[in-house]
């Protein structure tokens, strides 16, 4: 590991405190860059996320995908953490937070958005991002692209009847149009890109070429990370210092179920016998969001100035930071998760 990458964390602070700063003294540019998108989605950040996610996406061999099966354990531990608690524990932790321990700091009318937006986001599993997690703790591609990829078929049948179901609503208006550009910009068009760079590189350079690309292309996607991160600060650096309060309440339930769903996915992996390389990326995959669809549906059900689309913007604000130190737990007890010996039959 680099010396850029042992220090990873401080320059994330960095990144969070200049562009909140750029964010509040150059408001005009960051609402301009903000205004760059395509339903919901911000074409520059998009296209940095792709400058994150492409060189883990070269590393898979689309031949070895068959061999995804044997982590089974994995793929349903994840399922289970994404559809059958997440999204359950997030209203238990509204609930508790907002609408009880801190409600007479919160502006009463908002309370209800709030905890909606909350469930909004706890909701949508993540897509993109979670292969720089991946990345970061060793994790197998393979897996974390197919979870990837079961997950955004899921979101398209059980994310509307979840929200609806929690929320109280008969009717949920999902934004079909982010969600489909957002598979199309982070999931379908990365990956064609990186097979066709694989596919090159391997006819001409052989696997050994492959290696040298990816040494070439691990800068280059921390950096897409760190600017991503100033980015999204600047685009509510504004908001952030004119409401601080509410918005590191609001992180609290956020926080909480961050490591809540990572620590219950890391642990039934380590019961079940999976292999660390799948129990990090399942950890990290059933704990981290989907905030573009977040947003977007907090937005289309209760407005652009609810509470409901600020509590989404919160876990946008907190998603890298949080998910880092996550990465940085499921690296750090590598060892403790291994020293129990492996189920039968389930390979490493």
């Amino acid at each position: 590991m680099s010396i850029f990458e042992r220090y990873l964390s401080l320059w994330v602070i960095c990144c969070i405190v200049i562009g909140i700063a750029l964010g509040h003294f150059f408001p005009a540019f960051f609402q301009g860059v903000g205004t760059l998108e395509i339903a919901q989605v911000n074409i520059p950040v998009a296209l940095l996320i792709w400058l994150m996610i492409i060189p883990m996406l070269v590393k898979i061999d689309f031949a070895a995908l068959g061999e995804v099966k044997r982590h089974w354990r994995g793929i349903s531990v994840t399922l289970l953490v994404n559809w059958a608690v997440k999204p359950f524990s997030m209203a238990f932790l509204g609930w508790l937070f907002i609408s009880y321990l801190f409600r007479p700091y919160l502006p009463e009318d908002q309370i209800n958005s709030y905890i909606a937006g909350l469930i909004i986001l706890a909701a949508a599993p993540c897509t993109a991002m979670v292969f720089v997690w991946s990345h970061l703790s060793d994790g197998e591609p393979h897996f974390t692209l197919s979870q990837v990829a079961l997950n955004d078929v899921i979101m398209i049948i059980a994310f509307a009847p979840i929200v609806g179901l929690l929320l109280g609503i008969s009717a949920i208006t999902v934004p079909w149009n982010t969600l489909f550009l957002s598979v199309l910009f982070y999931i379908v068009i990365p990956v064609v890109l990186a097979q066709v760079i694989r596919s090159m590189i391997m006819k001409s350079r052989g696997a050994e070429g492959v290696e040298k690309l990816l040494k070439v292309l691990g800068p280059l996607s921390i950096n897409a990370l760190l600017v991503t991160l100033i980015l999204l600060f600047g685009f509510q650096g504004q908001q952030i210092i004119a409401q601080p309060m509410v918005i590191a309440i609001l992180a609290v339930p956020i926080l909480i179920q961050v490591y809540f769903n990572s620590g219950l996915a890391y642990v039934l992996n380590r019961v079940s016998g999976e292999s660390h390389q799948v129990a990090a990326p399942s950890a990290l995959i059933g704990a981290s969001n989907f905030f573009e669809l977040a947003v977007a549906t907090a937005i289309s059900l209760f407005g652009f100035e609810s509470g409901a689309a600020l509590a989404t913007v919160v876990g946008v604000l907190i998603e890298v930071p949080v998910m880092l130190s996550v990465v940085h737990i499921v690296n750090k007890t590598k060892g403790w998760y291994e020293r129990k010996p492996q189920a039968a039959g389930v390979s490493s």
